[in-house]
């Protein structure tokens, strides 16, 4: 039965692929990517010979009807960003969205997402958490950053190598200087690195060194004020 598929794909090491998503890929009729050119790679290294489309962010409003089309003719179609799960921070959201509108059956598959083990890794709280993704550029970027002053929650953001800087230059006076936090780059790669401590630590580091990967920054929640401490007994 045709259906759109979203499968998750490797943050780095190409073995973290499940087999499933393996399966799924060589069953399809056609592969939509974020960017073929990344794709291509992680398809050859399998001998995976399905057809390629793009669809990024630049082209989705205008083929997600021709490719809902496609599904209901008969074409097995899946999803894949360039790494991690499509819709989270990459494009996926709106094919899901017309899918369902349409009728047409979506089948999501569980596998690799960069905030994850970015979270686990972290030492911060991770029973309650909220994702950020990325900040905005410009337009309302400071209000974001006032919003969140007061979110009790870990929070999760990512962030490129080119404003990860300024990025946690800025969480570091919203929320404090004193905030704890991790910084992971390049994870399940061979650089893979954390570094952990406040918000002014971990920025100084990176101003130090330079930012290179793609970044998950993990940011402590706001102390809850009004709530009690454990009495001793």
């Amino acid at each position: 039965m045709s259906k759109l598929y979203l499968v998750p794909t490797p943050i780095g090491n190409l073995g973290d692929i499940t087999l499933r998503a393996l399966d799924v890929l060589r069953s399809a009729d056609l592969i939509l990517a974020e960017d073929t050119r990344t794709t291509k790679i992680l398809l050859a290294h399998y001998d995976i010979k399905a057809p390629l489309q793009s669809h990024h962010k630049f082209n989705e409003h205008k083929s997600v009807d021709s490719v809902c089309d496609k599904i209901e003719s008969g074409t097995i179609v899946a999803l894949v960003s360039d790494a991690g799960t499509p819709g989270i921070s990459d494009p996926g959201f709106l094919i899901a969205r017309r899918c369902l509108e349409r009728g047409i059956e979506i089948e999501t598959l569980p596998g690799a997402t960069a905030f994850i083990p970015a979270l686990v890794s972290s030492g911060l709280p991770c029973d309650r958490f909220c994702f950020e993704g990325f900040l905005p550029q410009k337009k309302g970027r400071q209000k974001r950053l006032s919003e969140i002053m007061s979110e009790e929650r870990t929070m999760v953001f990512y962030e490129s190598p080119f404003r990860v800087v300024k990025t946690l230059e800025q969480l570091s006076e919203a929320l404090g200087p004193d905030r704890k936090a991790a910084v992971s780059r390049e994870l399940t790669k061979k650089f893979e690195e954390i570094i952990r401590g406040s918000l002014a630590s971990v920025s100084e580091h990176f101003r130090a060194n330079q930012p290179r990967g793609e970044f998950v920054i993990v940011v402590e929640g706001a102390r809850n004020k009004t709530k009690k401490e454990p009495e001793d007994e």
